[in-house]
């Protein structure tokens, strides 16, 4: 079944196409990664989705609920979280989950069964009595993923959630948000890590320019776009040219009269990225 569904969606703004024609599905159980320079309209996309923008035209299903007319249905589906710390940091960490139990309508005591039992999962169940102002910044991102699956949603989005953390919490995400996929959870992930996409995800879509410019797994992608590649130094330039294989770089780089400069290596995501977009993911 389709956990979300995107069909020929736009978005305007001042007669401007934010997001244009857009149209991808996401199975159930899938981990799907969403990327684009900035200006991309990544984070306009994933607004629609969660209901906090309506689409100019088209249709958005999130958990078989139209994003429009059944609102109330995709908020109760989802879990989100962002990259900007949205918890309440003058609340202690129970508090926080607390207030956004009884906001679900989450009745006693189950209520405090889930409280208690998502804190275990994230490590913080030593915390629950401490202000979220005095957690660290990796702390609070794991108190953010306790409270959007408080409700035990369907589907969870997920807005560069490891922006600005050091690699040991970033690894620490990354177990949970693998751990729940393996669950059978379906996930949304924007992020700015190439690396991170490259671990987590199933399939990607990249975006640009509102529109979106490939789709697929990641050897779909280097199968079409070639999987070796040969960077050269030209002037301050890195120039790069893809090949079928890695054997069929390096065949290229042997058979090169001047080899200054030169090198191969297997294609990475980054460097299709680039190829597509002419950006960095930054």
């Amino acid at each position: 079944m389709t956990a979300v569904a995107v069909h020929n969606v736009q978005k305007t703004y001042n007669k401007i196409p934010v997001v244009n024609n857009l149209s991808f599905e996401i199975p159930r159980g899938e981990m799907f990664g969403l990327l684009g320079p900035n200006g991309a309209g990544k984070s306009t996309t994933i607004r629609m989705l969660i209901t906090l923008t309506r689409p100019t035209q088209g249709e958005i299903r999130v958990a078989g609920y139209d994003v429009r007319r059944q609102a109330a249905q995709v908020k109760r589906s989802i879990g989100v979280v962002l990259q900007q710390v949205s918890v309440d940091v003058d609340l202690t960490v129970w508090e926080n989950l607390e207030f956004h139990g009884r906001m679900h309508h989450i009745p006693n005591p189950e209520r405090q069964q889930r409280i208690d039992r998502w804190l275990g999962y994230v490590g913080l169940s030593e915390r629950k009595d401490s202000l979220v102002k005095t957690l660290s910044g990796g702390m609070k991102r794991r108190l953010q993923i306790a409270r959007a699956l408080l409700h035990e949603p369907e589907i969870l989005f997920l807005d560069e959630p490891t922006v600005g953390l050091d690699p040991q919490n970033r690894r620490r995400l990354w177990e949970i948000i693998q751990d729940l996929n393996q669950q059978g959870m379906t996930m949304l992930l924007t992020t700015h890590y190439m690396e991170e996409v490259e671990f987590l995800c199933d399939r990607i879509g990249i975006m640009d320019a509102g529109a979106l410019i490939e789709l697929g797994t990641l050897a779909e992608f280097k199968a079409k776009h070639g999987e070796g590649i040969v960077i050269q130094q030209q002037g301050d330039r890195l120039e790069s040219q893809f090949f079928p294989t890695l054997d069929a770089a390096n065949a290229h780089i042997e058979a090169a009269r001047d080899r200054t400069g030169m090198m191969s290596r297997a294609t990475n995501l980054e460097d299709i990225f680039v190829k597509l977009t002419g950006h960095q993911l930054d």
